[in-house]
């Protein structure tokens, strides 16, 4: 999908919305555990509620790599199943070096079809390029995260007082353009989402942490937001869980639905 393409979608659906595709399987409701692909027949009751809501569903693919080869079947069964016009992500915050990068994005754009992955820049610029190569496709770069561990490495200061994340953003922003890279910025450091956006104002970001986590949409799309909109908000937990019976699927609608409420909003006291 092409930048053009996406921002379409949003002007479409009035939404910035992507939807975490996690299926934990001890959280599924129990009467799915009894069908041939529980992860699958989640997923399909999901994807039917909120595709009229959302632009992006963004599968984590710990969530299925951990169960096989089944796991992987469940997850291209998914990929197969989400309408064509909807923007897909593969979390798997891949990165290595050469070859290695580039059979990870065969793996994700080629054979499962995504539109983007989540790539680690630790290793830096060979890490990263492999994945540049394809037409269409995006790598979605980790800038900024929201877990308690960013402390570690990321906010590290230099003897000139910048931040390493800072550092990496406008590195990685040589690599990649805003028609190819996006980079992942943590919702729940509102302020410093703003900081994320003077560095690279004009790509997009993809912004888990609004929900369960404690991010506001409001402080997002206050600091982040550009002349294109310029965020694709995620919100899994939220969404997936708001129902562990039945009804899973028509409360999931529902908290999507309330999403895209608030995004219109927002939309159109933009002039978008």
């Amino acid at each position: 999908m092409t930048r053009q393409e996406l921002i379409a979608q949003i002007r479409i659906k009035k939404s910035f919305l992507c939807v975490g595709l996690d299926p934990d399987i001890s959280k599924i409701p129990a009467h799915l555990l009894k069908t041939n692909d529980p992860i699958f027949e989640f997923n399909k009751a999901i994807i039917d509620a909120t595709k009229d809501f959302c632009v992006a569903y963004k599968p984590n693919i710990a969530f299925y790599e951990c169960h096989g080869p089944k796991g992987w079947e469940s997850l291209k069964k998914t990929l197969d199943y989400i309408p064509k016009n909807i923007f897909t992500i593969a979390d798997a915050k891949r990165g290595d070096i050469g070859n290695t990068s580039t059979y990870y994005a065969k793996t994700f754009f080629e054979y499962l079809a995504c539109d983007s992955v989540t790539v680690a820049p630790y290793m830096g610029e060979d890490s990263v390029t492999p994945f540049l190569e394809f037409d269409n496709k995006w790598v979605i770069l980790l800038a900024l995260t929201s877990n308690n561990g960013a402390l570690d490495f990321q906010l590290l200061t230099d003897k000139n007082g910048e931040q390493l994340y800072k550092k990496v953003l406008q590195k990685a922003a040589t690599w990649g353009t805003s028609e190819n890279m996006m980079f992942v910025v943590g919702a729940t450091r509102a302020e410093d989402i703003g900081e994320v956006r003077k560095l690279v104002p004009n790509h997009f970001f993809l912004v888990p942490g609004v929900g369960a986590q404690g991010g506001s949409l409001e402080d997002v799309t206050k600091y982040g937001w550009n002349q294109d909109c310029g965020l694709l908000v995620n919100s899994s937990r939220g969404i997936l869980y708001a129902s562990s019976s039945e009804d899973f699927a028509e409360k999931a609608g529902i908290e999507a639905k309330n999403l895209q409420v608030q995004m219109a909003k927002i939309l159109a006291s933009k002039g978008f």
